[in-house]
């Protein structure tokens, strides 16, 4: 193939929400001219070809003379995704890297079934990234009709199939082989038959549904209902140890206790998706261990080679992620919390008081907060007594605060309560909670004396929340003046 810099069709032609689609569509997408291959197979014709298998096998340098009549038009994003390409320029000007090897033997069955007269092709074959890595592609094309030259427009869907043709490489070299990568593979593999959802789903279509989402909306017992007929033919080793199952027979009677609750949303998709044809899917799933423990995991769902009729064998691969998602949902906690405190920290307050001013509940109602003393700990008995005294602050706040009322530390010894939906009298109510509390904290830890000074200011409708804060922490600074001077304890 060589790249085409010339006239590709413009949306005003085709449609800007054509040409949209076209670019996000998450399968690899190559719009392509083969009108010089058409010419190229005319002139062959000409000269006596009758049987172009047998005369591309006799010269390979002919395969590739059809291969370098084709001229790339446009990729899609996934294009550039999957093959490691920064922009289409770059992958089109090293297409040499990209369709080498193996791909010239596969090529030969394309062009036979356009030299047949067909309208579409579809082949197996390899392509490489461009950082050097195979890809085991499924390739299908369509000549699109209505243009000026015959084959000027032919749409190409290619989708990676590297993980499948492995599995299928490793049978066909050993059924035993096979056998043992199943066995001791190191992702929790399960074979199932899923023939009967499969029924299931042509009766309701034979129904007349079209709208299978809207149908499940509807009728979420047809979920359940599909559920119950998974059928596991056989799962290996480490899916045993992935779900705490004692063997086998432990695992496949209590199958229910793996697929339940919060599953059901992810298997609901699933089923859409094998109602729209789509047979290779990988998505992110929940399922539980049979000790209880929620398993957040990747899934490969493919029916195998051979049984699209009837899915009475498709392969599971299924990846515990559990770790990666306690790790992320960490990061997402460190990015709203003071990891000190366990409250909310000033990024997640700032963000509250802009939602709060746009949307509220009114009245809001905020207490500013300030630890006394925190300096002086710190100087006088360490840093950890100081970070001591931060906890036992934060516990106080966090066990008199329920949703959705929210409090944070905005600063080294500085704290905000927002309640959203709560009037003065309410905000008044919780500052003599926390007095309370924080007596109680006092009594129950030794050391150094927990105390806050607290102001408290509403904000009601059509007020602004940047005033109602300056007013809590004049209140706060008055009550801390009142303390000082011995007329409140803290």
């Amino acid at each position: 193939m060589q790249s085409a810099s010339d006239s590709v069709s413009s949306p005003a032609a085709v449609g800007v929400n054509l040409i949209d689609f076209f670019d996000v569509t998450p399968t690899s997408l190559w719009l392509e001219d083969y009108s010089d291959l058409h010419r190229l197979f005319a002139q062959w014709r000409a000269a006596g070809v009758t049987d172009l298998q047998r005369f591309l096998e006799e010269d390979a340098s002919r395969v590739a003379a059809c291969s370098a009549c084709i001229k790339v038009l446009r990729v899609n994003r996934r294009t550039l995704s999957m093959y490691a390409a920064p922009d289409a320029e770059t992958l089109t000007a090293r297409l040499a890297d990209v369709l080498r090897d193996d791909m010239l033997e596969a090529h030969v069955g394309e062009l036979v079934q356009l030299w047949s007269g067909e309208p579409s092709f579809e082949s197996r074959s390899v392509n490489y990234t461009l950082d050097g890595r195979r890809l085991d592609i499924l390739l299908k094309g369509v000549v699109l009709p209505d243009h000026d030259q015959p084959w000027d427009r032919v749409l190409v869907a290619v989708d990676d199939i590297t993980e499948l043709e492995d599995a299928r490489r490793r049978a066909a070299a050993s059924q035993l082989y096979a056998r043992g990568v199943f066995e001791h593979a190191p992702v929790s593999l399960w074979v199932e038959n899923f023939s009967t959802i499969k029924m299931l789903l042509d009766e309701v279509r034979m129904q007349g549904i079209t709208d299978f989402r809207t149908f499940t909306d509807v009728h979420p017992e047809f979920v359940e209902r599909c559920m119950q007929e998974i059928q596991v033919l056989d799962v290996n080793g480490f899916t045993l140890e992935m779900f705490k199952a004692r063997n086998r027979n432990d695992l496949l009677a209590r199958l229910p206790e793996i697929f339940r609750d919060d599953m059901r949303s992810h298997f609901r998709e699933q089923l859409i998706d094998l109602w729209e044809g789509r047979l290779f899917q990988q998505r992110e799933v929940v399922n539980y261990g049979l000790d209880g423990n929620t398993l957040n995991i990747h899934l490969q769902f493919s029916v195998f080679p051979g049984r699209e009729k009837d899915w009475d064998m498709v392969l599971l691969a299924l990846t515990d992620i559990t770790a990666r998602k306690k790790a992320e949902s960490y990061l997402e906690y460190l990015g709203k919390h003071d990891v000190l405190t366990k409250l909310k920290n000033r990024s997640f307050y700032v963000d509250e008081i802009n939602r709060l001013e746009r949307k509220g509940p009114f009245p809001v109602t905020v207490i500013m907060i300030d630890l006394n003393d925190l300096k002086h700990v710190n100087d006088q008995l360490g840093h950890a007594a100081g970070d001591a005294l931060l906890r036992r602050a934060g516990e106080v706040l966090s066990k008199a605060i329920d949703k959705p009322a929210h409090a944070a530390r905005i600063g080294g010894d500085e704290f905000a309560v927002l309640l959203p939906g709560a009037d003065a009298q309410a905000g008044a109510a919780l500052v003599e909670s926390l007095r309370k509390l924080v007596e109680l904290n006092n009594q129950f830890y030794p050391g150094a004396v927990l105390g806050f000074s607290m102001g408290c200011a509403t904000c009601h409708e059509g007020g602004r929340l940047e005033e109602t804060l300056r007013e809590a922490d004049v209140a706060m600074y008055e009550d801390k003046r009142i303390q000082h001077e011995g007329g409140r304890p803290a």
